[in-house]
């Protein structure tokens, strides 16, 4: 019984290490320029990564936003939208390669495809901006100056193919990944959470768990032996729960 409940845990432990592995890309990120950041989050779409470190007295939100372009020449950009999870009224921080060198512009995104008209002035205050290319992909750097009190902001992320001759983006592909490439993004307090347990019934027999032997009446060895899988069970299954709500 005891190796039963041991290779359950170890099972599940195994389970917990393999995620761990397999979610936290972007701890093993460095930049050239030495920054470091506090959080840091695998974005859910076109294997993108954002690592952040949110200041709460002074509002500064400081950036660095790693994807790879859809071509070798395309662009990347990062943006926070003080609207809603959207593309119009985002305001965004918009980098590319052109011809080994490395660019990077702010844009107020009022329409899908047209970036004629779109403005360079954003509502947020913005500084130390720069952008460096590695592997294949292009890291945004920049800080932001957001409102007081700002506890979470919409963000949209995108690639695109490449630029105009008037050094303006292409419009990005209209695929699953690029729509949903967007979300909220917590700055403060935990990043996921889970929905509370169920009270249990006040009244009436628990599905799995032996009913308790009348008073004076000994248990039988095959209720011990079931109440002893069953707390092993719930054992390994609450180790495994665990660790898919933490990840």
């Amino acid at each position: 019984m005891a190796r039963l409940c041991f290779t359950l845990v170890i099972l599940a432990l195994a389970l917990l290490v393999s995620q761990s592995d397999q979610s936290l890309t972007c701890t093993s990120q460095r930049f050239t320029n030495k920054n470091v950041y506090t959080n840091c989050t695998d974005l859910s779409y076109l294997n993108a990564y954002l690592h952040w470190t949110y200041n709460t007295t002074n509002s500064t939100l400081s950036i660095a936003f790693t994807a790879p372009p859809s071509k070798p020449d395309g662009w990347v950009s990062w943006s926070i939208n003080p609207v809603k999870p959207s593309m119009i009224s985002a305001q965004a921080l918009l980098a590319f390669k052109h011809k080994d060198n490395i660019t990077i512009n702010t844009y107020n995104v009022t329409s899908y495809d047209d970036a004629t008209k779109w403005g360079t002035k954003l509502s947020y205050e913005v500084w130390d901006l720069s952008a460096e290319e590695s592997n294949g992909n292009i890291t945004i750097f920049g800080k932001w100056k957001l409102p007081e009190n700002t506890n979470m902001v919409n963000q949209i992320w995108q690639v695109g193919p490449g630029i105009t001759d008037k050094g303006l983006p292409l419009s990005h592909d209209k695929n699953l990944d690029n729509l949903k490439a967007k979300g909220m993004l917590q700055l403060v307090g935990t990043q996921s959470g889970a929905a509370p347990s169920p009270s249990p019934s006040p009244a009436g027999p628990v599905p799995g768990v032996p009913a308790p032997a009348p008073a004076g009446k000994k248990k039988s060895a095959s209720t011990r032996i079931g109440g002893r899988i069953s707390a092993c069970f719930y054992m390994g299954l609450v180790v495994i729960l665990g660790s898919l709500i933490v990840f």
